[in-house]
């Protein structure tokens, strides 16, 4: 593994034994990828456990003839654990969003990191477990809120993510299209939702993506709307 990259400052990795972050360490592969380079696509027989250490990776499937985002996972997010515990090919599409680096393990290295320390197996199937309550509540999103409140929810806590409580700005962090994508709509339904917004006077926004919100309180009242 290249020297430049410390497992045990991997969040997953963090709170193992010496010996199972020894075994990772001498186990471990580095990928990197540029944006837009493809892990896999769905029906691709397993490459390992992916962890993401830099950069942004989208999880997707074509339904209905457009893409939808599955899950989108950051550094320290985890990909490829659905073969891994439950055998067979990859359900979805894996695609850089960013450049990105992940370290790759195969499933002889996490059973041997696993003997060294079973807590590697609670934690990965904690993350497991998390990205289902994820998937659970986005289903819920989808088929219970109108485009609109979505692109306000988001918008609200990419918002309450910067930090600022007076006129928080900050960029939109994906193209319009992507956004549409992880909402479960077509860009032109953002477009027009973005559009509302800031004929309301509740958020400015520039070209290249950034986004200032002038009204924090309306733009929750929207994210918290119904139908």
């Amino acid at each position: 593994m290249h020297a430049d990259i410390d497992i045990a400052a991997v969040p997953l990795f963090r709170e193992l034994n010496a010996g199972a972050q020894a075994e990772l360490s001498r186990r471990a592969a580095v990928r990197r990828l540029r944006a837009g380079q493809l892990l896999w696509r769905t029906g691709d027989e397993p490459r390992g456990l992916h962890v993401l250490v830099e950069g942004r990776v989208r999880v997707l499937q074509v339904l209905d003839g457009r893409p939808q985002v599955i899950h989108t996972e950051e550094p320290g997010g985890v990909l490829g654990d659905v073969p891994l515990f439950g055998g067979g090919v990859y359900p979805a599409t894996a695609v850089a969003a960013s450049r990105a680096t992940c370290l790759v393990f195969d499933t002889d290295a996490i059973a041997a990191a696993i003997r060294h320390d079973p807590q590697l197996a609670f934690a990965l199937l904690g993350r497991l477990a998390g990205r289902v309550r994820l998937l659970i509540r986005r289903l819920g999103a989808i088929t219970g809120q109108s485009v609109a409140t979505r692109v306000a929810a988001y918008l609200w806590r990419r918002a309450a993510d910067a930090g600022d409580a007076g006129t928080p700005t900050f960029r939109l962090g994906c193209t319009q299209s992507e956004l549409a994508e992880e909402l479960g709509t077509v860009r032109e339904v953002v477009v027009r939702a973005l559009r509302d917004l800031r004929t309301a006077g509740i958020i400015e926004s520039t070209r290249n993506g950034v986004i200032t919100v002038r009204d924090m309180a309306a733009l929750a009242r929207r994210a918290q709307a119904a139908g």
